[in-house]
């Protein structure tokens, strides 16, 4: 790894966060405008809320079960060279969504793209942790986030102009030029790093259990909307998960370079900082693809105007979540990250609001902005959180870490969420069923939301607390080899992601 230390404020430090929040911001786009087109590639499709949860789960399985491993790739072969091979395999696979003639090709462009997003998304906040000096890191990380959420705010605009036009297989193609910036400035001016301590086998025993264990768990509580829990496939489905998922555990007990070693929990405020991304993610991911959904089945909105609402929650995460890093930095994550949850939980229950006989700025709006407001006290304080909870050159595991429980929490919460409040077969086309639903998910997202303002006042403490914390001595010396990278979807809201 490099020792060369990069200024905030000087030009490679301007291009190198230009590189990051351009792969980044593919992925966030790419995830904005998929939920925006997913009632007219439903009907062109032929598919039922269950292709639509595997349109978006599809690449969220792939990239929460390979995200950690291509972070020990990353360490190996660097970290730059990593993220541009994910860039490239990310456009590629975009370009098989484009021309998908059915719904089985579709989900298996989206796994392909998932494999893209495993190598490239952890790969930008490691190179923001390994290349910028560490005064600078809250404010890179920061600006990072507010830099991708242009990407996000764009998305509705130019995805619901192409959906609504009929050429929604367009909203793919706008990976490819994007895609080729990326690496042209990534060549040019990122640093290339890595662990040179980087030694042993790469875990592929367990990226293979972790895979199959979420596979099966996502294919049973999706399956069981249709088909009930009663049913032999869909208890044989979660039977094989939670099997797969012990065999995980044990695999990465015993194995001497596990891709997840599990003592790095014992820090406490990194195990705190990941039980609020579990909740916290998992509420978001849940209402952001109801949502978007809801707006255009049953009040009628247009792709364009659906997608659309949510600008108001991007445009703070723009101008505020640089502030927010800088704040955390001075204060500590522990209000901000109490506050945050809080206020997101508010937002999703001001959606309840949101009917057929109310307007866009009584009803949506408000409940948009404090989302929004919620989302910019979370999201930058809890990533320094993670990435400053282990030494420097384990900046790649934590991220890694903290990046597969995001997606995988939001993985399983479109999974159950649905099912639990009973938007299953064709809700989405029934506005009456789908409303009555909708608010039942809310319920649920809310509750989530709260818990994680709870966790994090309990369990991260003051910035005494951070002081005095102390790293496991395994995890400088035997875990070396094992950094991935990190939170990305603010979106997802961003959704680290």
């Amino acid at each position: 790894m490099t020792d060369e230390r990069i200024a905030l404020g000087t030009a490679r430090g301007r291009w190198v966060l230009a590189a990051t929040a351009l792969g980044s911001g593919m992925a966030f786009l790419d995830g904005t405008v998929v939920n925006v087109a997913l009632p007219a590639m439903g009907e062109d499709l032929n598919a039922d809320v269950a292709g639509l949860q595997w349109i978006v789960n599809g690449y969220m399985l792939m990239l929460a079960s390979l995200v950690l491993l291509s972070g020990s790739i990353g360490d190996r072969l660097g970290r730059r060279r990593t993220f541009v091979v994910g860039v490239i395999w990310f456009a590629i696979a975009s370009v098989v969504c484009a021309i998908a003639p059915t719904l089985e090709v579709m989900i298996a462009g989206r796994v392909l793209q998932g494999i893209g997003g495993a190598l490239l998304t952890p790969g930008s906040l490691a190179i923001l942790q390994t290349s910028f000096q560490h005064s600078d890191r809250g404010k890179a990380v920061g600006t990072w986030s507010g830099l991708t959420s242009v990407a996000a705010a764009v998305g509705p605009f130019v995805g619901g102009t192409l959906v609504d036009s009929g050429y929604w297989q367009l909203i793919f193609l706008l990976n490819v030029p994007i895609a080729l910036v990326t690496v042209l400035v990534t060549l040019r001016h990122v640093p290339e790093s890595r662990d040179e301590s980087a030694g042993g086998r790469l875990d592929i025993n367990g990226a293979i259990l972790a895979t199959v264990g979420l596979a099966g768990l996502t294919y049973g509580l999706i399956s069981a909307g249709d088909h009930g829990f009663g049913d032999p496939l869909v208890l044989t489905s979660l039977a094989i998960g939670v099997l797969a998922f012990a065999g995980f555990i044990e695999v990465e007990r015993r194995t001497s370079h596990p891709m997840l070693p599990l003592n790095i929990f014992a820090n406490r405020r990194f195990t705190g900082a990941n039980l609020v991304t579990v909740v916290v993610y998992g509420g978001l991911g849940t209402a952001t693809f109801l949502l978007v959904v809801y707006l255009q089945t049953a009040l009628g909105y247009s792709a364009l105007w659906a997608g659309a609402s949510l600008l108001p929650m991007t445009l703070l995460m723009f101008f505020l979540s640089g502030y927010a890093g800088g704040l955390s930095d001075r204060i500590g994550a522990r209000i901000p990250m109490t506050v945050g949850p809080v206020l997101m939980a508010a937002g999703f229950l001001l959606m309840l609001r949101i009917n057929s006989e109310s307007s866009y700025v009584s009803a949506v709006l408000p409940a948009v902005v404090v989302l929004g407001l919620g989302l910019v006290a979370t999201v930058a304080p809890l990533t320094a959180t993670v990435m400053s909870s282990v030494a420097d050159h384990h900046a790649g595991i934590a991220s890694g870490v903290n990046n597969a429980v995001a997606r995988s929490a939001q993985l399983m919460a479109v999974a159950a969420i649905p099912v639990a409040a009973g938007i299953t077969g064709n809700a989405y086309r029934d506005p009456v069923a789908f409303h009555n639903g909708f608010g039942k998910a809310l319920w649920i997202s809310a509750v989530l939301a709260a818990a994680g303002g709870v966790i994090a006042w309990v369990t991260l403490g003051d910035r005494r607390d951070k002081a005095r914390e102390v790293q496991p001595a395994e995890i400088h010396h035997r875990h070396c080899a094992l950094e991935a990278p990190p939170l990305a979807d603010a979106h997802t809201t961003r959704p680290t992601g």
